[in-house]
């Protein structure tokens, strides 16, 4: 008697074991995007080689952190990543990150209360500019820059599209 409770807590396991890994895989799956896809750079410096592989040579060191980079190929776990100046080449995956940032292009930018025109204006931010963005809607994201945020329209900042919508 014993043993057959056993036998069948061992199958319950088993099927929780399994259901729990499968969604683990397609939980993974969601988490990566098909390029094209927007991410930004995860570490304080990280390299840009012209082909993917540490035998490439460097092409460019990055030594700013949250630059938003967009991702247009992957080999396994290498990223083709362009930078806001357009300028192209493979970083190791562990380098980007998912974390959304922009950078603000054009001119001075406003940074307001709520995502409308009429809104009050808080801050203001120069080209180069980077932050976090999240709340994107209807041409408008929520733009962090290490606590002073505010609501930009989307056209001003390089990484996101105009009408993406973000959590």
């Amino acid at each position: 008697m014993t043993m057959r409770r056993w036998t069948a807590g061992l199958t319950t396991l088993a099927v929780f074991v399994a259901l729990v890994a499968g969604d683990g895989a397609a939980q993974a799956g969601k988490d990566k995007p098909k390029p094209p896809y927007f991410a930004s750079i995860g570490a304080g410096k990280a390299r840009m080689r012209s082909g993917p592989g540490r035998s490439y040579p460097a092409t460019w060191l990055y030594v700013r952190r949250d630059l938003p980079v967009r991702v247009v190929d992957v080999f396994k776990e290498w990223r083709k990543v362009e930078d806001p100046a357009g300028e192209q080449g493979w970083m190791l995956g562990t380098l980007v990150s998912s974390t959304r940032t922009a950078i603000v292009q054009g001119a001075v930018t406003e940074l307001r209360e709520q995502p409308a025109f009429g809104a009050r204006v808080l801050w203001r931010a120069e080209p180069g500019v980077v932050g976090r963005i999240s709340q994107c809607a209807r041409g408008w994201c929520r733009f962090d820059v290490a606590g002073q945020a505010g609501f930009v329209e989307a056209s001003r900042l390089w990484g996101v599209q105009p009408e993406e919508s973000l959590p």
